[in-house]
């Protein structure tokens, strides 16, 4: 009943995005229409913060974070050593250089304690440190409490990357998206709040770095759309994607219910084979987005066959260390033993808020 209510709820939310896509066309206003600036808001109040600023894609909001913190060559900033490339990629696309850090073997995201080691070993380097990247990697908020103490103490700024984590919330209300003193995420369509193409947005309390992202990120403009006052990028989020985000976001609250119920479901049926990923309470989690649902196995090659025979899709999310990509060679920083560990042994399984239950035990059958 409850598959059967929900893949009615799906089919009336793709009727609506139908609609509001045939509006935008009818309109003419593909770029920065009302629809736009609408869903900014919309998604601020989700979050809980005081400004939303969309852009093109998650990683020109990184960019955009990292230019507004005026974070540049000279500058270092630490990020997972586990974690999809972009991450990284931001930090050096703005001149700065990447630090890796290591992460926890159980949630996936940025260890504090190798965070603050890799601090305190790199304070009298060539580098001025100046930020943490935490990632909410597969739809889980990281440790932000200890993260902000840690950066407070050692005066550094905090970006949270929550592409994979829109929706994620701790047990005070507190919603992924709100944790940094500029926060992104990112609306590709495997995403938690997914478009149909791309999409990103940035989310922050500060008035200044709002106005500033906001220039940054049409040229750097002015108050005279012709008077560009600093080097910015050409960075927009369409109009069409911002009205299918409106419908979707509608319908999001239902949507996490459901995936929260596959991974349940997962867990119980899965708990003695592999070591599945949980949201642990002790640590004040309370609800995770599932980005993705990821299982570690020493035999994870063995089982990624199996379901490929099959016809069940999975997927290693990640099979190198942000350390070992060709790109960051030239750094020569070794992989943190924990990411290494990980590249090994993760497998994602297929998550979706409108799996069966039967479509679960057949996945975890093969397991």
């Amino acid at each position: 009943m409850q598959f059967r209510d929900l893949h009615r709820q799906y089919e009336a939310m793709k009727a609506e995005m139908d609609e509001a896509m045939l509006r935008v066309a009818s309109s003419g206003a593909y770029i920065m229409g009302p629809q736009v600036a609408e869903i900014e808001q919309q998604l601020a109040d989700y979050v809980g913060v005081k400004h939303c600023i969309s852009c093109a894609n998650g990683t020109d909001a990184l960019r955009l974070a990292l230019m507004a913190l005026g974070i540049g060559p000279g500058d270092a900033v630490f990020v997972p050593d586990f974690t999809f490339f972009a991450t990284a990629e931001a930090v050096a696309m703005v001149g700065a250089t990447p630090i890796f850090v290591d992460v926890d073997k159980d949630t996936f995201n940025i260890d504090v304690a190798d965070l603050l080691n890799k601090v305190q070993t790199n304070q009298n380097t060539e580098y001025t440190l100046r930020a943490v990247i935490a990632v909410d990697l597969f739809g889980r908020p990281a440790d932000y409490d200890h993260i902000r103490e840690l950066c407070d103490i050692y005066g550094l700024l905090l970006i949270e990357d929550g592409a994979q984590g829109f929706g994620g919330m701790l047990y005070d209300g507190s919603r992924n998206c709100s944790f940094g003193d500029i926060s992104t995420t990112s609306f590709f369509p495997a995403k938690p709040l997914g478009c149909y193409g791309d999409g990103g947005a940035l989310f922050t309390n500060s008035d200044n770095y709002a106005d500033l992202i906001r220039s940054l990120r049409v040229h750097g403009k002015g108050t005279d759309k012709y008077d560009n006052v600093r080097v910015g990028l050409n960075s927009r989020l369409d109009t069409l994607q911002a009205a299918i985000l409106q419908v979707k976001l509608r319908r999001f609250d239902e949507e996490l219910v459901a995936v929260n119920r596959v991974a349940e479901k997962y867990n119980h049926l899965l708990q003695d084979k592999v070591k599945t990923p949980k949201v642990p309470v002790e640590m004040g989690w309370c609800t995770s987005s599932w980005a993705q649902y990821t299982i570690q196995a020493d035999n994870r090659d063995e089982i990624q066959a199996r379901l490929k025979a099959a016809g069940i899709p999975s997927m290693v999310y990640y099979p190198r260390t942000m350390s070992q990509q060709t790109a960051f060679a030239h750094l020569g920083q070794k992989p943190c033993p924990v990411a290494k560990r990980l590249t090994e042994t993760v497998l994602s399984l297929p998550m979706h808020p409108y799996m069966t239950d039967e479509e679960i035990e057949t996945v975890a059958s093969l397991i």
